[in-house]
């Protein structure tokens, strides 16, 4: 038989005496009051817990996660823990990076796009939006206007855009401390084109204009697009940090500035630049060439619809192309100035297609609130 083995203290002896030996009213009326008392803890405690309800822990969530992908710390001050800096994002060096630099708000529906568009092909990637008329001030409002669509994708970040900021440590920040933007006829272009280059060269990863609509992963690294046979495009491209082809790029830019002419900054940049590192041939099928540790992508996986011909997208197909060799679509917002082709709901055009398979939350949010959101 075995045996239990318990000890009592002689106060526990005293205790249990004394209890055996009250009356049942005493009992009972020690029962009443122990129940009172631990009903008392219970909703002190109870009190102390719903100082912050439900709906304010949610939105105090809430707003740490805006707060961390809308602004970034104030400079030369220590950030706080819940802040993200945009260094903090990019320095894995493989996201995906966006530019706005005009103050336009909203940002249109293909800007939007564009950006769930990313989020959903690369999930593993950080995709980052600046933008101009983002600023600390004007965050929350912002993003509940306008950017709420992507509360439920945890990849995507917004920063307002700071040139100094971006262009600091490079050759491109003597460039900008001496222009005159208001003099500028091109500003919006050739600011994008510095701030492109200096994200690149200090972070690495891929740029892609905001008229893109990503419809699968780019395996490529170090990477330039041909635009057509002849020119290298500079409205999507991918680097490593710190590669020679960008510094040379940065170079150029400051010490040949033509502002004054379109593309100088951009894509003929990029093609002079390329041209001093190999000689291209023309594409006459769907290659792509290797020039040295670069690979220059044919035109078909991105630009397939050329800018001619710019309003197929926005037309009805008896039969889509597959797309099946395309990375992203280039949509041609500067053809599509004058004629202002948005996506429309139910029209059944080839772009809302684009829009239904590949930003699906963006769409639904059209569809329920017509062509602006």
């Amino acid at each position: 038989m075995s045996r239990r083995i318990i000890m009592f203290s002689f106060a526990d002896c005293q205790a249990y005496f004394y209890f055996t030996t009250m009356k049942n009213t005493q009992k009972v009326v020690i029962f009443l009051l122990l129940f009172l008392a631990v009903g008392f803890l219970y909703k002190a405690n109870f009190q102390n817990t719903s100082l912050y309800p439900v709906s304010y822990l949610y939105e105090n969530y809430i707003n740490k996660t805006l707060k961390s992908k809308l602004v970034p710390p104030q400079n030369n001050s220590e950030p706080a823990e819940k802040d993200l800096s945009p260094s903090d994002v990019l320095n894995g060096g493989d996201s995906i990076i966006y530019l706005e630099t005009t103050d336009k708000l909203p940002p249109t529906s293909l800007v939007l796009c564009a950006i769930e568009s990313a989020a959903h092909h690369y999930p593993t990637r950080s995709v980052v939006f600046f933008m101009k008329g983002l600023t600390e001030i004007n965050a929350e409002e912002v993003q509940k206007k306008h950017l709420s669509v992507f509360s439920s994708l945890p990849n995507v970040y917004f920063f307002p855009l700071q040139m100094e900021m971006i262009l600091s440590d490079t050759p491109l920040l003597s460039w900008y401390q001496k222009v005159n933007p208001a003099k500028e006829i091109y500003w919006a272009h050739v600011s994008s084109d510095a701030c492109r280059l200096a994200l690149l060269w200090k972070y690495g990863g891929i740029y892609m204009d905001t008229n893109f609509i990503s419809l699968r992963p780019n395996p490529h690294h170090n990477f330039l697009a041909a635009e057509s046979k002849q020119y290298s495009s500079n409205a999507v491209l991918g680097f490593s940090s710190q590669h020679e082809f960008i510094w040379k790029c940065m170079e150029d830019f400051v010490k040949n500035y033509h502002g004054e002419i379109w593309g100088y900054q951009g894509t003929l940049l990029f093609t002079r630049i390329r041209n001093q590192f190999c000689t291209m041939a023309s594409f006459t099928g769907k290659e792509d060439f290797m020039c040295g540790n670069i690979t220059i992508l044919n035109p078909g996986h991105f630009y397939p619809i050329e800018p001619g011909s710019f309003k197929r997208y926005y037309e009805v197909w008896d039969k889509e192309p597959t797309f099946d060799t395309c990375y992203a679509l280039h949509l041609w917002n500067y053809a599509n100035r004058g004629d202002h082709r948005a996506m429309v709901p139910g029209s059944n055009t080839l772009v809302e297609h684009l829009y239904q398979k590949n930003c699906p939350s963006v769409y639904a949010e059209l569809a329920r609130n017509g062509t602006s959101l």
